[in-house]
């Protein structure tokens, strides 16, 4: 063989297939603390986790501030927020159901 004809031989390989990965919003389910701004409702979310030095489950409770167009969610309903973008200095969530 030549020199030329090693240089024209090709190797043939599979392309590498790409997956497209969709980013998903983050979802959390709570329950509606308070309900006294306009358009706002105040969602706490409740987390069951475990004290990493002394091996305890403890509660642990986030209150987030969250987008309710209509006020629809009295105090006491369970709300499923999603984040978003920024509406607020404070709000950055929005009800879903």
């Amino acid at each position: 063989m030549t020199a030329t004809q090693t240089q024209t031989k090709k190797t043939t390989s599979t392309p590498a297939v790409k997956t497209a990965l969709v980013k998903r919003p983050q979802t959390f389910t709570g329950v509606v603390v308070s309900d006294k701004m306009k358009d706002t409702t105040v969602v706490m979310i409740e987390r069951y986790v475990k004290h990493e030095k002394y091996h305890k489950f403890q509660t642990k409770r986030t209150k987030l501030m969250a987008q309710d167009i209509g006020n629809t969610k009295k105090i006491g309903d369970k709300a499923t927020i999603e984040a978003c973008r920024p509406i607020s200095k404070n709000k950055a969530f929005k009800v879903i159901a």
